[in-house]
Protein backbone atom coordinates (compact mmCIF):
# COMPACT_ATOMS: atom_id res chain seq x y z
CA UNK A 1 0.00 0.00 0.00
CA UNK A 2 2.48 2.71 0.85
CA UNK A 3 4.94 1.60 -2.36
CA UNK A 4 1.46 2.76 -4.16
CA UNK A 5 0.99 5.73 -2.18
CA UNK A 6 -2.35 4.03 -0.80
CA UNK A 7 -4.14 4.34 2.25
CA UNK A 8 -5.67 1.68 4.74
CA UNK A 9 -8.28 3.15 4.88
CA UNK A 10 -8.80 3.23 0.69
CA UNK A 11 -8.56 -0.48 0.44
CA UNK A 12 -10.96 -0.68 2.70
CA UNK A 13 -13.20 1.22 0.83
CA UNK A 14 -12.36 -1.04 -2.41
CA UNK A 15 -13.52 -4.11 -0.26
CA UNK A 16 -16.61 -2.34 1.27
CA UNK A 17 -17.15 -1.72 -2.58
CA UNK A 18 -16.67 -5.16 -3.42
CA UNK A 19 -19.51 -6.01 -0.91
CA UNK A 20 -22.19 -3.57 -1.42
CA UNK A 21 -21.56 -3.37 -5.22
CA UNK A 22 -22.72 -0.48 -7.65
CA UNK A 23 -26.16 0.77 -7.52
CA UNK A 24 -27.55 0.07 -10.83
CA UNK A 25 -28.26 2.45 -13.09
CA UNK A 26 -31.48 4.23 -14.19
CA UNK A 27 -31.19 3.56 -18.06
CA UNK A 28 -34.51 5.38 -19.58
CA UNK A 29 -33.59 5.07 -23.24
CA UNK A 30 -31.00 5.02 -25.97
CA UNK A 31 -30.45 8.03 -27.49
CA UNK A 32 -30.90 8.37 -31.14
CA UNK A 33 -31.14 10.71 -34.66
CA UNK A 34 -34.01 13.18 -32.94
CA UNK A 35 -33.65 12.16 -29.51
CA UNK A 36 -30.45 12.80 -27.81
CA UNK A 37 -27.83 12.65 -31.18
CA UNK A 38 -27.47 15.51 -33.55
CA UNK A 39 -27.49 15.09 -37.83
CA UNK A 40 -25.61 17.69 -39.61
CA UNK A 41 -26.06 18.15 -43.67
CA UNK A 42 -23.09 19.06 -45.29
CA UNK A 43 -23.39 22.95 -44.84
CA UNK A 44 -23.58 22.81 -41.44
CA UNK A 45 -20.73 20.65 -41.23
CA UNK A 46 -18.87 22.92 -43.57
CA UNK A 47 -20.02 25.70 -41.51
CA UNK A 48 -18.97 24.48 -38.18
CA UNK A 49 -15.41 23.33 -39.60
CA UNK A 50 -15.09 27.00 -40.77
CA UNK A 51 -16.12 28.46 -37.28
CA UNK A 52 -13.18 26.47 -35.47
CA UNK A 53 -10.88 27.67 -38.30
CA UNK A 54 -11.73 31.12 -37.62
CA UNK A 55 -11.64 30.44 -33.67
CA UNK A 56 -8.06 27.83 -33.31
CA UNK A 57 -5.19 30.75 -33.69
CA UNK A 58 -6.87 31.68 -30.01
CA UNK A 59 -6.84 28.98 -28.32
CA UNK A 60 -4.67 26.23 -26.57
CA UNK A 61 -5.70 22.57 -27.78
CA UNK A 62 -4.61 19.30 -27.30
CA UNK A 63 -4.47 16.03 -28.66
CA UNK A 64 -5.52 13.21 -26.05
CA UNK A 65 -4.18 9.50 -26.78
CA UNK A 66 -4.53 7.12 -24.35
CA UNK A 67 -1.77 4.87 -25.56
CA UNK A 68 -0.36 2.26 -22.47
CA UNK A 69 -2.03 -0.83 -23.65
CA UNK A 70 -0.25 -3.66 -24.97
CA UNK A 71 -0.65 -5.49 -28.72
CA UNK A 72 -0.88 -8.98 -26.85
CA UNK A 73 -5.00 -9.45 -28.02
CA UNK A 74 -4.55 -7.97 -31.41
CA UNK A 75 -2.18 -10.84 -32.15
CA UNK A 76 -4.40 -13.31 -29.55
CA UNK A 77 -6.00 -15.57 -32.30
CA UNK A 78 -1.97 -16.24 -33.63
CA UNK A 79 -0.63 -16.92 -30.09
CA UNK A 80 -3.54 -19.95 -30.32
CA UNK A 81 -2.27 -20.81 -33.54
CA UNK A 82 1.38 -21.34 -31.85
CA UNK A 83 -0.29 -23.44 -29.30
CA UNK A 84 -2.24 -25.06 -31.58
CA UNK A 85 -0.34 -26.17 -34.95
CA UNK A 86 2.95 -28.96 -34.93
CA UNK A 87 4.32 -28.58 -38.35
CA UNK A 88 5.57 -32.02 -37.38
CA UNK A 89 2.29 -33.77 -37.45
CA UNK A 90 0.23 -31.87 -39.62
CA UNK A 91 0.46 -30.11 -42.75
CA UNK A 92 -0.65 -26.14 -42.91
CA UNK A 93 -2.59 -26.31 -46.39
CA UNK A 94 -4.77 -29.32 -43.91
CA UNK A 95 -5.04 -26.84 -40.98
CA UNK A 96 -5.41 -23.41 -42.84
CA UNK A 97 -8.91 -25.52 -44.45
CA UNK A 98 -10.62 -25.67 -41.22
CA UNK A 99 -13.58 -23.17 -40.56
CA UNK A 100 -12.27 -22.26 -37.00
CA UNK A 101 -8.98 -21.14 -38.21
CA UNK A 102 -10.09 -18.10 -40.61
CA UNK A 103 -7.98 -15.35 -39.04
CA UNK A 104 -5.27 -17.62 -39.39
CA UNK A 105 -5.91 -18.11 -42.88
CA UNK A 106 -6.66 -14.25 -43.58
CA UNK A 107 -3.17 -13.86 -41.78
CA UNK A 108 -1.55 -16.02 -43.96
CA UNK A 109 -2.81 -14.86 -47.40
CA UNK A 110 -2.07 -11.17 -46.45
CA UNK A 111 1.43 -11.90 -45.15
CA UNK A 112 2.91 -9.72 -48.35
CA UNK A 113 0.65 -7.21 -47.37
CA UNK A 114 1.57 -6.32 -44.13
CA UNK A 115 3.99 -3.55 -42.97
CA UNK A 116 6.18 -5.62 -40.71
CA UNK A 117 6.63 -8.84 -43.09
CA UNK A 118 10.19 -7.25 -44.45
CA UNK A 119 11.45 -6.80 -40.99
CA UNK A 120 9.93 -10.36 -40.42
CA UNK A 121 12.17 -11.90 -43.64
CA UNK A 122 15.25 -10.06 -42.35
CA UNK A 123 15.63 -11.42 -38.70
CA UNK A 124 14.62 -14.72 -40.54
CA UNK A 125 17.36 -14.27 -43.09
CA UNK A 126 20.21 -13.27 -40.61
CA UNK A 127 19.04 -16.10 -38.42
CA UNK A 128 18.19 -19.09 -40.25
CA UNK A 129 20.29 -19.69 -43.47
CA UNK A 130 18.50 -22.91 -44.53
CA UNK A 131 15.11 -21.09 -43.92
CA UNK A 132 14.19 -21.56 -47.48
CA UNK A 133 14.89 -25.54 -47.81
CA UNK A 134 11.78 -25.96 -44.49
CA UNK A 135 8.75 -27.21 -45.57
CA UNK A 136 5.63 -24.59 -45.82
CA UNK A 137 4.03 -25.23 -42.21
CA UNK A 138 7.47 -24.77 -40.39
CA UNK A 139 8.16 -21.66 -42.88
CA UNK A 140 5.29 -20.30 -41.39
CA UNK A 141 5.35 -21.41 -37.96
CA UNK A 142 9.02 -19.50 -37.35
CA UNK A 143 7.45 -16.19 -39.03
CA UNK A 144 4.75 -16.29 -36.39
CA UNK A 145 7.39 -16.60 -33.69
CA UNK A 146 9.96 -14.32 -35.00
CA UNK A 147 7.13 -11.95 -35.05
CA UNK A 148 5.50 -12.39 -31.62
CA UNK A 149 8.41 -13.60 -29.37
CA UNK A 150 11.03 -11.78 -27.40
CA UNK A 151 13.58 -14.15 -29.45
CA UNK A 152 12.33 -12.00 -32.57
CA UNK A 153 10.44 -8.71 -32.89
CA UNK A 154 8.89 -9.73 -29.62
CA UNK A 155 5.11 -7.54 -31.41
CA UNK A 156 3.38 -9.92 -28.74
CA UNK A 157 3.97 -7.68 -25.70
CA UNK A 158 5.04 -4.05 -27.49
CA UNK A 159 2.74 -0.95 -26.61
CA UNK A 160 0.19 -1.49 -29.67
CA UNK A 161 1.68 2.36 -30.70
CA UNK A 162 4.61 1.20 -31.84
CA UNK A 163 3.37 -1.71 -34.05
CA UNK A 164 4.34 -0.51 -37.52
CA UNK A 165 0.38 0.16 -39.26
CA UNK A 166 0.70 1.60 -42.76
CA UNK A 167 3.27 1.08 -45.28
CA UNK A 168 4.24 3.36 -47.57
CA UNK A 169 6.78 3.53 -50.91
CA UNK A 170 10.03 4.22 -48.73
CA UNK A 171 8.89 3.62 -44.97
CA UNK A 172 6.37 1.79 -42.52
CA UNK A 173 4.49 3.94 -39.71
CA UNK A 174 3.54 2.95 -35.89
CA UNK A 175 -0.23 4.22 -35.05
CA UNK A 176 2.25 6.39 -32.97
CA UNK A 177 3.43 8.29 -35.54
CA UNK A 178 0.01 8.33 -37.45
CA UNK A 179 -1.53 10.18 -34.60
CA UNK A 180 1.20 13.09 -34.74
CA UNK A 181 0.35 13.34 -38.26
CA UNK A 182 -3.27 13.71 -38.55
CA UNK A 183 -3.01 16.06 -35.07
CA UNK A 184 -1.32 18.65 -37.55
CA UNK A 185 -4.61 18.39 -39.72
CA UNK A 186 -7.21 20.20 -36.86
CA UNK A 187 -5.15 20.85 -33.60
CA UNK A 188 -2.23 22.78 -34.73
CA UNK A 189 -2.03 26.49 -33.69
CA UNK A 190 0.29 28.27 -35.75
CA UNK A 191 3.81 26.58 -36.11
CA UNK A 192 3.38 24.13 -33.09
CA UNK A 193 1.28 21.48 -32.15
CA UNK A 194 1.04 19.61 -28.82
CA UNK A 195 0.32 16.09 -28.83
CA UNK A 196 -0.24 14.07 -25.25
CA UNK A 197 0.22 10.39 -24.83
CA UNK A 198 -0.46 8.40 -21.64
CA UNK A 199 2.02 5.63 -21.97
CA UNK A 200 2.92 2.79 -19.31
CA UNK A 201 6.21 3.34 -17.70
CA UNK A 202 7.81 0.67 -18.95
CA UNK A 203 7.31 1.63 -22.93
CA UNK A 204 7.99 5.49 -22.54
CA UNK A 205 11.73 4.29 -23.23
CA UNK A 206 10.72 2.81 -26.63
CA UNK A 207 8.27 5.63 -27.09
CA UNK A 208 11.13 8.48 -27.03
CA UNK A 209 13.64 6.25 -29.13
CA UNK A 210 10.86 6.19 -32.22
CA UNK A 211 9.95 10.09 -31.56
CA UNK A 212 13.14 10.69 -32.49
CA UNK A 213 13.80 9.02 -35.52
CA UNK A 214 10.64 9.50 -36.80
CA UNK A 215 10.67 13.48 -35.79
CA UNK A 216 12.68 14.91 -39.18
CA UNK A 217 9.97 12.99 -41.51
CA UNK A 218 7.11 14.25 -39.37
CA UNK A 219 8.01 18.03 -39.25
CA UNK A 220 8.78 17.94 -43.11
CA UNK A 221 4.98 16.19 -43.60
CA UNK A 222 3.26 18.72 -41.16
CA UNK A 223 5.57 21.69 -41.62
CA UNK A 224 5.06 22.11 -38.13
CA UNK A 225 6.92 21.35 -35.08
CA UNK A 226 5.75 18.70 -32.78
CA UNK A 227 5.58 19.05 -28.90
CA UNK A 228 4.89 15.59 -27.25
CA UNK A 229 4.01 15.67 -23.72
CA UNK A 230 3.41 12.22 -21.54
CA UNK A 231 2.02 10.96 -18.67
CA UNK A 232 1.39 7.22 -16.63
CA UNK A 233 -1.61 6.05 -15.10
CA UNK A 234 -1.02 6.71 -11.64
CA UNK A 235 -0.25 4.10 -9.08
CA UNK A 236 -2.89 5.41 -6.01
CA UNK A 237 -5.75 4.39 -8.91
CA UNK A 238 -4.81 0.94 -8.94
CA UNK A 239 -7.59 -0.93 -7.03
CA UNK A 240 -7.25 -4.18 -4.70
CA UNK A 241 -8.35 -7.24 -6.12
CA UNK A 242 -10.43 -9.67 -3.64
CA UNK A 243 -11.29 -13.39 -3.61
CA UNK A 244 -14.78 -14.72 -4.82
CA UNK A 245 -15.63 -14.07 -1.28
CA UNK A 246 -14.56 -10.63 -1.41
CA UNK A 247 -11.71 -11.47 0.93
CA UNK A 248 -8.49 -9.44 0.33
CA UNK A 249 -6.33 -11.45 -2.88
CA UNK A 250 -3.02 -12.47 -2.11
CA UNK A 251 -0.06 -13.37 -4.34
CA UNK A 252 2.23 -16.36 -4.53
CA UNK A 253 4.35 -13.67 -2.27
CA UNK A 254 1.12 -13.38 0.16
CA UNK A 255 1.31 -9.97 -0.94
CA UNK A 256 -2.02 -7.55 -1.67
CA UNK A 257 -2.36 -7.90 -5.66
CA UNK A 258 -3.64 -4.33 -6.70
CA UNK A 259 -4.44 -4.09 -10.33
CA UNK A 260 -4.71 -1.00 -12.70
CA UNK A 261 -8.55 0.29 -12.20
CA UNK A 262 -9.02 0.75 -15.98
CA UNK A 263 -9.26 3.97 -18.64
CA UNK A 264 -11.08 5.66 -16.06
CA UNK A 265 -7.80 6.38 -14.20
CA UNK A 266 -6.89 8.42 -16.53
CA UNK A 267 -9.49 11.37 -15.55
CA UNK A 268 -6.20 12.36 -13.53
CA UNK A 269 -4.49 12.10 -16.40
CA UNK A 270 -6.44 14.69 -18.45
CA UNK A 271 -7.02 16.90 -15.55
CA UNK A 272 -3.54 18.21 -15.72
CA UNK A 273 -3.67 19.18 -19.22
CA UNK A 274 -4.36 22.81 -19.21
CA UNK A 275 -5.88 23.53 -22.37
CA UNK A 276 -9.35 25.47 -24.00
CA UNK A 277 -10.16 21.93 -26.04
CA UNK A 278 -8.71 18.71 -25.56
CA UNK A 279 -9.39 16.25 -28.55
CA UNK A 280 -9.59 12.54 -27.31
CA UNK A 281 -8.73 9.88 -29.69
CA UNK A 282 -7.85 5.99 -28.71
CA UNK A 283 -4.13 5.21 -30.13
CA UNK A 284 -5.18 2.45 -32.44
CA UNK A 285 -8.32 4.43 -34.44
CA UNK A 286 -5.80 5.87 -36.89
CA UNK A 287 -5.96 5.79 -41.32
CA UNK A 288 -3.75 5.56 -43.89
CA UNK A 289 -2.39 8.80 -44.56
CA UNK A 290 -4.50 9.70 -48.09
CA UNK A 291 -7.69 9.90 -46.03
CA UNK A 292 -6.74 12.06 -42.69
CA UNK A 293 -7.69 15.62 -44.69
CA UNK A 294 -11.73 14.28 -45.25
CA UNK A 295 -11.33 12.76 -41.58
CA UNK A 296 -10.01 16.17 -40.08
CA UNK A 297 -13.50 17.66 -41.52
CA UNK A 298 -15.46 15.74 -39.16
CA UNK A 299 -13.00 16.77 -36.26
CA UNK A 300 -13.55 20.41 -36.99
CA UNK A 301 -17.23 20.08 -37.26
CA UNK A 302 -17.26 18.66 -33.72
CA UNK A 303 -15.16 21.29 -32.14
CA UNK A 304 -16.89 24.54 -33.89
CA UNK A 305 -20.10 22.78 -32.65
CA UNK A 306 -18.35 22.71 -28.83
CA UNK A 307 -16.97 26.23 -29.95
CA UNK A 308 -20.53 27.53 -30.67
CA UNK A 309 -22.24 25.82 -27.54
CA UNK A 310 -19.76 27.29 -25.15
CA UNK A 311 -20.01 30.98 -26.43
CA UNK A 312 -23.88 30.86 -25.96
CA UNK A 313 -22.92 28.79 -22.07
CA UNK A 314 -20.36 31.65 -21.30
CA UNK A 315 -22.69 34.49 -22.53
CA UNK A 316 -25.27 33.27 -19.79
CA UNK A 317 -23.04 32.49 -17.14
CA UNK A 318 -21.67 36.09 -17.38
CA UNK A 319 -24.72 37.79 -17.60
CA UNK A 320 -26.04 35.69 -14.12
CA UNK A 321 -22.47 37.10 -12.37
CA UNK A 322 -22.73 40.67 -13.69
CA UNK A 323 -26.41 41.34 -14.40
CA UNK A 324 -28.91 38.98 -13.12
CA UNK A 325 -31.74 41.65 -13.29
CA UNK A 326 -31.14 41.00 -17.30
CA UNK A 327 -31.48 37.25 -17.25
CA UNK A 328 -34.06 35.89 -19.81
CA UNK A 329 -34.75 32.52 -18.04
CA UNK A 330 -37.10 31.43 -20.41
CA UNK A 331 -34.09 31.47 -23.35
CA UNK A 332 -31.90 29.43 -21.03
CA UNK A 333 -34.35 27.25 -20.37
CA UNK A 334 -35.30 26.90 -23.87
CA UNK A 335 -31.25 26.98 -24.50
CA UNK A 336 -30.73 23.59 -22.02
CA UNK A 337 -33.92 21.86 -23.74
CA UNK A 338 -32.94 22.17 -27.71
CA UNK A 339 -28.78 21.59 -26.74
CA UNK A 340 -28.22 19.54 -23.92
CA UNK A 341 -32.12 17.37 -23.21
CA UNK A 342 -32.37 19.13 -20.06
CA UNK A 343 -35.94 19.79 -18.78
CA UNK A 344 -37.38 20.70 -15.55
CA UNK A 345 -34.25 23.33 -15.11
CA UNK A 346 -34.46 25.52 -12.07
CA UNK A 347 -35.31 28.90 -12.29
CA UNK A 348 -33.38 30.80 -9.48
CA UNK A 349 -29.84 32.50 -11.42
CA UNK A 350 -27.73 30.52 -8.77
CA UNK A 351 -29.18 27.57 -9.28
CA UNK A 352 -28.84 27.53 -12.90
CA UNK A 353 -25.60 29.24 -12.62
CA UNK A 354 -24.32 25.74 -10.90
CA UNK A 355 -26.18 23.93 -13.93
CA UNK A 356 -24.78 25.54 -16.69
CA UNK A 357 -20.93 26.36 -14.76
CA UNK A 358 -19.24 22.61 -16.16
CA UNK A 359 -17.02 21.18 -18.86
CA UNK A 360 -18.55 20.14 -21.96
CA UNK A 361 -17.97 17.24 -24.34
CA UNK A 362 -18.90 17.01 -27.75
CA UNK A 363 -19.39 13.20 -28.87
CA UNK A 364 -19.07 11.87 -32.41
CA UNK A 365 -21.07 8.32 -32.79
CA UNK A 366 -21.13 6.38 -35.72
CA UNK A 367 -23.97 3.80 -36.85
CA UNK A 368 -24.36 0.55 -34.64
CA UNK A 369 -22.12 -1.86 -36.88
CA UNK A 370 -22.42 -4.73 -34.20
CA UNK A 371 -18.80 -3.60 -33.37
CA UNK A 372 -18.18 -3.82 -29.44
CA UNK A 373 -18.22 -0.96 -27.22
CA UNK A 374 -20.16 1.68 -25.39
CA UNK A 375 -22.81 3.79 -26.61
CA UNK A 376 -25.02 6.88 -26.12
CA UNK A 377 -28.16 6.39 -23.75
CA UNK A 378 -30.39 8.42 -21.45
CA UNK A 379 -29.83 8.24 -17.50
CA UNK A 380 -31.68 9.32 -14.91
CA UNK A 381 -29.13 10.95 -12.42
CA UNK A 382 -29.84 11.00 -8.99
CA UNK A 383 -31.69 14.45 -9.08
CA UNK A 384 -34.21 12.44 -11.70
CA UNK A 385 -33.28 14.59 -14.19
CA UNK A 386 -32.50 12.62 -17.27
CA UNK A 387 -28.98 13.13 -18.82
CA UNK A 388 -26.78 11.91 -22.03
CA UNK A 389 -24.13 9.17 -21.17
CA UNK A 390 -21.88 7.10 -22.99
CA UNK A 391 -22.40 3.27 -21.24
CA UNK A 392 -20.78 0.16 -21.23
CA UNK A 393 -22.29 -3.04 -21.93
CA UNK A 394 -21.45 -4.25 -18.75
CA UNK A 395 -22.99 -1.58 -16.92
CA UNK A 396 -26.49 -3.16 -18.27
CA UNK A 397 -28.11 -5.64 -15.78
CA UNK A 398 -28.10 -8.72 -17.46
CA UNK A 399 -31.06 -9.87 -15.43
CA UNK A 400 -33.36 -7.12 -16.17
CA UNK A 401 -35.23 -7.68 -19.96
CA UNK A 402 -35.61 -4.26 -20.07
CA UNK A 403 -32.83 -3.14 -19.43
CA UNK A 404 -31.65 -5.55 -22.10
CA UNK A 405 -33.71 -4.67 -24.65
CA UNK A 406 -32.64 -0.85 -24.70
CA UNK A 407 -29.25 -2.30 -25.04
CA UNK A 408 -30.69 -4.24 -28.05
CA UNK A 409 -32.39 -0.52 -29.26
CA UNK A 410 -29.30 1.62 -29.64
CA UNK A 411 -28.52 2.48 -32.90
CA UNK A 412 -25.45 4.33 -32.45
CA UNK A 413 -21.73 3.54 -30.47
CA UNK A 414 -19.05 5.58 -28.89
CA UNK A 415 -16.14 5.24 -31.19
CA UNK A 416 -13.99 7.46 -28.79
CA UNK A 417 -14.58 10.43 -30.88
CA UNK A 418 -14.67 13.51 -28.15
CA UNK A 419 -14.20 17.08 -28.12
CA UNK A 420 -13.87 18.82 -24.89
CA UNK A 421 -14.01 22.37 -23.42
CA UNK A 422 -11.62 22.46 -20.48
CA UNK A 423 -11.99 25.91 -19.33
CA UNK A 424 -14.51 27.78 -18.06
CA UNK A 425 -16.17 31.48 -18.93
CA UNK A 426 -12.83 33.06 -17.05
CA UNK A 427 -10.64 30.93 -18.95
CA UNK A 428 -9.82 29.10 -15.95
CA UNK A 429 -9.63 25.29 -16.08
CA UNK A 430 -12.09 23.06 -14.54
CA UNK A 431 -11.35 20.44 -11.91
CA UNK A 432 -12.25 17.87 -13.96
CA UNK A 433 -12.31 15.15 -10.49
CA UNK A 434 -15.77 17.55 -9.42
CA UNK A 435 -17.36 15.90 -12.21
CA UNK A 436 -17.54 12.35 -11.78
CA UNK A 437 -19.76 9.97 -10.35
CA UNK A 438 -17.58 7.05 -8.68
CA UNK A 439 -20.95 5.29 -8.22
CA UNK A 440 -20.16 4.51 -12.20
CA UNK A 441 -17.39 2.05 -11.41
CA UNK A 442 -17.24 -1.74 -13.05
CA UNK A 443 -16.66 -5.09 -10.93
CA UNK A 444 -15.00 -7.89 -13.81
CA UNK A 445 -14.14 -11.27 -13.34
CA UNK A 446 -10.13 -11.71 -13.71
CA UNK A 447 -8.12 -14.61 -13.85
CA UNK A 448 -4.48 -14.33 -11.59
CA UNK A 449 -2.02 -17.76 -11.82
CA UNK A 450 -5.29 -19.74 -12.21
CA UNK A 451 -7.50 -18.32 -9.26
CA UNK A 452 -10.42 -16.54 -9.60
CA UNK A 453 -10.32 -13.15 -8.52
CA UNK A 454 -12.79 -10.19 -8.92
CA UNK A 455 -11.35 -6.52 -9.87
CA UNK A 456 -12.31 -3.25 -9.71
CA UNK A 457 -12.49 -0.90 -12.25
CA UNK A 458 -12.98 2.89 -12.07
CA UNK A 459 -16.13 4.92 -13.71
CA UNK A 460 -14.63 5.12 -17.13
CA UNK A 461 -13.28 8.16 -18.96
CA UNK A 462 -15.71 8.81 -21.06
CA UNK A 463 -18.38 7.07 -19.32
CA UNK A 464 -18.61 7.44 -15.13
CA UNK A 465 -15.49 9.60 -15.16
CA UNK A 466 -17.55 12.27 -17.12
CA UNK A 467 -20.79 11.57 -16.16
CA UNK A 468 -21.60 15.29 -14.89
CA UNK A 469 -20.30 16.83 -17.47
CA UNK A 470 -22.94 18.41 -20.54
CA UNK A 471 -22.82 15.98 -23.19
CA UNK A 472 -23.57 16.74 -26.89
CA UNK A 473 -23.92 13.49 -29.28
CA UNK A 474 -23.43 14.09 -33.14
CA UNK A 475 -23.67 11.33 -36.00
CA UNK A 476 -19.99 11.25 -37.85
CA UNK A 477 -19.38 8.63 -40.90
CA UNK A 478 -18.77 5.39 -39.82
CA UNK A 479 -15.16 5.72 -42.24
CA UNK A 480 -13.85 8.05 -39.57
CA UNK A 481 -13.86 4.62 -36.99
CA UNK A 482 -11.00 2.12 -38.18
CA UNK A 483 -9.75 0.61 -34.90
CA UNK A 484 -6.91 -1.93 -34.99
CA UNK A 485 -8.69 -4.30 -32.80
CA UNK A 486 -6.84 -7.62 -34.55
CA UNK A 487 -3.54 -7.45 -36.83
CA UNK A 488 -6.01 -8.85 -39.87
CA UNK A 489 -7.78 -5.41 -39.43
CA UNK A 490 -4.38 -4.43 -40.98
CA UNK A 491 -5.72 -5.60 -44.31
CA UNK A 492 -8.96 -3.29 -44.75
CA UNK A 493 -8.62 -0.15 -46.83
CA UNK A 494 -8.31 2.54 -44.24
CA UNK A 495 -5.45 1.01 -43.24
CA UNK A 496 -3.35 0.45 -47.18
CA UNK A 497 -1.83 3.72 -48.54
CA UNK A 498 -2.19 4.51 -52.01
CA UNK A 499 0.43 3.54 -54.10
Amino acid sequence: MATLGKTPDQVRQDIDTFEKGFPPLRIVRAATVGDGIKQFIPSEQSRLGHYYDQKVSELDCVKFVPASGAATRMFQFLFDFLTAYNPDQTPLKDYLSRPEHGDVLRFYKGLGDFPFTNAIRKHIRETFPDFKTWSKGHRFYCMVQVMLLDSGLNFGVMPKGLIPFHKYNKYATTAFEEQLYEAAHYVAKGKDLQVHFTFSEDHAALFKEVFDRIKTRLKRANRRTVHISYSFQKSTTQTLAVTEDNKPFRDEQQQLLFRPAGHGALIENLNEIDADVVFIKNIDNVTAQDLVPEMAVQKKMLAGHLLEIQDRVFHYLKQIQHEPKLIDITAIHGFLWNTFGIKDAPSSPEELFELLHRPIRVCGVVANTGAPGGGPFWVDNAQGRSTLQILEASQFDQNSSRQMDILQQATHFNPVDLVCGMRNHRGEKYDLMAYRDPSMGFITNKSYLGQSAKALELPGLWNGAMAKWHTVFVEVPLQTFNPVKTVNDLLDKPHRPLA
